[in-house]
């Protein structure tokens, strides 16, 4: 089968080949296709390479909202002109932080084009998080920014964050908490009383009452919560808050959400706390949360 398929890229008896498809209708075809078999197919022959940088080819690839993404990340009006459709796609699929705000985050999932966004621990507001008996910052390779905030216990969990004036292209999205219980990696070992303790024996609290997820959207229109156990340890766990709704990406959406455990009855701790996440709905399940993060 691959010699045929080599014959057909450069016959030399005279009947057409594929080196013969002109760039135009080699541009139409790629349009069907999703990005990743774009970038496949560049290398069938020069037609094909020819026409994967077409700007109409990657305008389809792209977002509704490309070029709010373009002045948010890069603070510059003038890249789409500047810029070819498919130099910005490339731009856009690496996490970016904001131009205003390096604790908000934004990228396309590649295969699809989809927008995702991040926003960090340090952009929330967090009961406590100042007092060092409290709240400690860790340095750590498995956040997007480096550093995650880990609370060794209190009495009351309030840990509130939003997202302002967001153009977030139509359609459903969902918004996780990315947790840790107990410290992650070799930070998590330590001596107590001359005894080396790992962090899973110092999780407490979140078996007693759920932890109180929400969020809800501009001027309240649409609400959503959830309440969960904390009970995965040992990995990072994405909780799931809610969904909303974006009927015009052309109206910015604002976000607030919050997570809570104010049951002062007994003390809570060995938690982590990295970043919320928000992705559209059909990304948020199974193998392809994992490639999210």
């Amino acid at each position: 089968m691959g010699a045929g398929f080599s014959d057909l890229l450069d016959r030399d008896d005279g009947r057409t080949s594929l080196g013969d498809v002109p760039e135009s209708c080699a541009a139409s075809i790629l349009v069907c296709l999703d990005p990743p078999e774009i970038c496949r197919l560049a290398g069938l022959n020069r037609a094909f390479r020819g026409a994967s940088w077409a700007d109409f080819v990657w305008e389809t690839k792209l977002p509704s909202n490309y070029k709010f993404l373009v002045e948010k990340v890069l603070g510059d009006k003038t890249t789409p002109e500047k810029s070819s459709r498919k130099e910005i796609y490339s731009r856009l699929c690496a996490p970016n932080c904001f131009a205003d705000d390096e604790n908000k985050m934004v990228w396309l999932e590649k295969s699809s084009g989809k927008v995702c966004v991040l926003v960090s621990y340090k952009a929330m507001r967090i009961t406590g998080i100042d007092d060092r008996r409290y709240w400690t910052h860790i340095p750590s390779d498995e956040s997007r920014f480096k550093q995650i905030a880990y609370l060794q216990q209190t009495w009351w969990l309030e840990v509130v964050g939003e997202l302002d004036d967001f153009h977030f292209p139509a359609g459903t999205y969902t918004l996780f908490f990315k947790l840790h219980l107990g410290k992650p990696s070799a930070a998590s070992k330590q001596f107590i009383g001359g005894r080396r303790v790992s962090s899973s024996d110092q999780v407490h609290g979140w078996d007693k009452k759920p932890v109180r997820f929400q969020l809800s959207t501009s001027n309240g229109r649409q609400t959503a919560s959830s309440e969960r156990y904390l009970a995965e340890q040992g990995s990072w766990a994405h909780y799931r808050a809610g969904e909303f709704t974006v009927d015009n990406p052309d109206v910015p959406t604002k976000i607030k959400f919050s997570m809570m455990q104010i049951d002062c009855t007994h003390t809570k701790g060995w938690l982590c706390l990295d970043s919320v996440l928000v992705c559209p709905k059909e990304l948020g399940d199974g193998v392809m949360m994992k490639q999210l993060i």
